[in-house]
């Protein structure tokens, strides 16, 4: 019943644009023409050293680190991760994959995408990952495989707020477990989240990936603070 109440809905109320909330026009998906045009597109790529590559240094080995977009909180950017993390709106995922892929495709070769995993309170209250459609159209181009238990979340991060700077920098690094430890031996891994703002995350990740032999891990999200 929800789907065919979700199905008229869509009929009677236009869809309106994630960005700026307009009615779409026709052609349009998801985000209107004129704010994929005031996308803020970081246009960083894989050969040349970013400002995201520096934020890992003297942290984490990782081999090369990407955005697509740059994240700030007043603008188009912030109105598609909210709908996309907390409106149920997964298929922006998809989208951003689809445009983002031919831009980095040629330059990488990845043997599994791994997404940074949601703690499975939050899974199950939320009721998906807003990094898996990204993460898995990414890994559909680039001809990988593509697995979401690689990796798990051990705590709510929500448990770590209360703690001083160390005991958060200490608890973090314990944050996520590596599951699949000989799959991954070997393998260059593409990892996935949706926004880095400290790179705490990322570094915490990458540090539970890097326990396997021979991970070379390469890093992509959808957007960064710059």
């Amino acid at each position: 019943m929800s789907n065919i109440l979700n199905h008229i809905n869509k009929i009677l109320i236009p869809l309106g644009c994630f960005g700026c909330n307009t009615p779409l026009g026709k052609g349009e998906r998801l985000i209107c023409t004129v704010c994929r045009n005031q996308l803020p597109l970081t246009e960083y790529n894989f050969t040349d050293e970013n400002p995201i590559d520096r934020i890992f240094y003297g942290r984490i080995d990782i081999e090369k680190a990407n955005s697509f977009l740059f994240y700030t909180q007043n603008g188009i950017v912030k109105n598609i991760i909210h709908h996309l993390k907390y409106k149920n709106q997964e298929q922006l995922g998809t989208f951003f994959g689809s445009w983002y892929t031919p831009l980095i495709k040629e330059r990488l070769e990845i043997d599994i995408v791994v997404p940074v995993p949601l703690h499975k309170k939050k899974l199950k209250k939320r009721g998906y990952n807003q990094v898996s459609l990204f993460a898995k159209e990414l890994a559909y181009h680039f001809k990988a495989e593509y697995d979401e238990n690689i990796l798990l979340k051990t705590a709510n991060t929500k448990t770590l707020t209360k703690k001083n700077r160390f005991s958060r920098w200490k608890a973090n690094q314990e944050l996520y477990q590596l599951v699949k430890e000989e799959h991954i031996e070997n393998k260059t891994i593409l990892l996935v989240d949706d926004v880095i703002t400290t790179g705490a995350t990322i570094e915490a990740c990458a540090t539970a990936l890097k326990k396997a032999k021979g991970v070379v891990v390469y890093v992509v999200t959808i957007a960064v603070v710059p």
